[in-house]
């Protein structure tokens, strides 16, 4: 009789069985008692943080100590890309779809609204039973229809616009009056203000309900995204002065938050431990973008907002032990909207078919990094063209985005990568030090080609190019009604 082949849960389930009676007893009861839910998720990932901003990646003197012993202790997919900017790969991680389906071509100007057509991976996992929380930064649309209170999570605990204190043309706009520091937050819809720096601050949080849900017969899902490190850089002067007599002040102060998220990584993972959660909760830690403000590249080409390969590559660290392995790397090419999918059968939870993702499940490659993974093209565009009415600081010249299909655009695969007009040996030249497209013209026609196709599919989807910038504020509008609402006297409340 065929015995019929398990599925990644169960598979997971036994493997981590099978650890347990080998370890002492205490160790097996975790596991039994673990193995009736699936798996908690805690996803962190910061922003503006590049590849070279990583001890463990050979940064010379960054200091990330607790970072690299997670990136020890896990499955590393080395060759994982991420949009260019922070909302376009907010959204892909969301939604299991290129940003531009979403609707989200830029950071700012109500382009970096996720279109409400989208279903989130906080839904799916909300259908497979899981308690979801979001710590930190959403930046896919700051009107209430398109807040993650309202897109599949149970707790919210976040702050406004694309950055703390940022506000821009359109919707928006954080609290008024918020800082870095002792920043005002919306929880769950009520604003509060808190003590401490920010990324203390979601951290602790993101602990607290963790603390709370750990003896739930539920998973939960915690999906904490950090402000930092993105500028403005600030940050407490002991964590700054570690680098003032390496770099620029800007980069210190730059490496001062990555130090500090650091720091609360450590602590993360050791109340995980202490709370006896670690052998059932896959850990994953990644970044945005590429860097804003590091001074070691990896020896690649570009940055954040940069169509070539240091303005999307980046790591992504997971660790479930039963399921990765750890110092183990995965060479193969992967991205951003492969994630919902991973997630989505980890926890076992089914996908509908009329969502048609463009990502694909990562636990093959977990499983063994030498399967066969089918090569294929992954599109990058930085977005970002001029929006008409939208202030002249925000770029002139043609809105249509047909107007500026063939600037900082890139194809990839496991060996090319076209950007714009010139084309690169990625497998020989991963700094891209060679423009090959001359002597390579059949490959650069090629995936021209397969760009102008996947275009012609995404253009009709990008739903937020007309949005009027006319609107109110949100944030700021509910804020203010929550003042009026305490008896706060106006002259006691913040200025924008």
């Amino acid at each position: 009789m065929r015995v019929p082949a398990m599925t990644t849960f169960e598979t997971f389930r036994f493997r981590a069985l099978c650890a347990g009676v080998i370890a002492l007893l205490p160790s097996l009861f975790a596991v039994v008692a673990a193995e009736d839910t699936p798996p908690n998720i805690v996803l962190v990932m910061t922003d503006d943080q590049g590849y070279g901003d990583l001890g463990c990646h050979g940064h010379p003197y960054l200091q990330t100590p607790n970072l690299d012993k997670l990136y020890e202790h896990s499955t590393r997919f080395v060759d994982f890309h991420v949009s260019p900017t922070c909302a376009p790969t907010r959204s892909a991680l969301m939604s299991g779809k290129a940003p531009f389906k979403n609707g989200v071509t830029h950071t700012i100007l109500q382009r970096d609204r996720m279109a409400l057509s989208s279903t989130t991976i906080a839904e799916i996992l909300q259908s497979a039973g899981y308690t979801t929380g979001i710590f930190g930064k959403w930046h896919l649309g700051d009107e209430d229809p398109y807040q993650p209170h309202n897109r599949g999570f149970d707790k919210t605990f976040i702050h406004g616009a694309g950055g703390i204190g940022q506000r821009f043309s359109g919707a928006q706009g954080d609290a008024p009056g918020t800082d870095y520091f002792d920043p005002i937050i919306k929880d769950n819809n009520r604003f509060v203000k808190t003590d401490g720096y920010c990324t203390d601050v979601f951290f602790q949080e993101t602990l607290g309900w963790i603390k709370e849900q750990k003896d739930s017969e539920a998973p939960f899902f915690a999906y904490l995204a950090t402000n930092a490190p993105h500028g403005p850089f600030k940050v407490a002067k002991e964590y700054s002065d570690l680098y003032k007599d390496k770099c620029r002040e800007k980069s210190a102060a730059f490496f001062g938050m990555i130090t500090n998220i650091d720091e609360n990584m450590g602590l993360l993972m050791r109340k995980l431990d202490e709370w006896e959660l670690s052998d059932n909760t896959l850990l994953i830690f990644m970044t945005d973008n590429g860097s804003s403000a590091g001074t070691y590249n990896y020896n690649m080409k570009g940055k954040k907002n940069s169509a070539d390969e240091g303005g999307a590559r980046v790591p992504l660290f997971m660790r479930l032990p039963g399921l990765t392995t750890a110092g183990r790397d995965v060479d193969r090419i992967t991205r951003h909207y492969d994630l919902f999918p991973t997630l989505a059968e980890i926890a076992g939870a089914k996908i509908p078919d009329d969502l048609e993702l463009d990502g694909r499940s990562l636990i093959p490659l977990i499983k063994d990094p030498k399967t066969d993974w089918a090569d294929r093209n992954l599109f990058f565009h930085t977005g970002r063209w001029p929006k008409k009415g939208a202030p002249r600081q925000w770029g002139k010249g043609d809105p249509d985005p047909n107007a500026a299909k063939y600037r900082n655009f890139a194809v990839r695969n496991e060996r090319w990568r076209l950007v714009n007009n010139e084309l690169y040996d990625i497998e020989n030249d991963p700094s891209q030090t060679t423009d090959v497209a001359k002597s390579h013209p059949e490959i650069a026609s090629e995936l021209l080609a397969a760009f102008d196709v996947w275009w012609e599919e995404v253009r009709p989807m990008m739903v937020n190019e007309d949005a009027p910038l006319d609107v109110g504020k949100p944030f700021e509008e509910q804020f203010r009604k929550q003042q009026e609402s305490e008896g706060i006297p106006a002259w006691e409340r913040p200025t924008l």
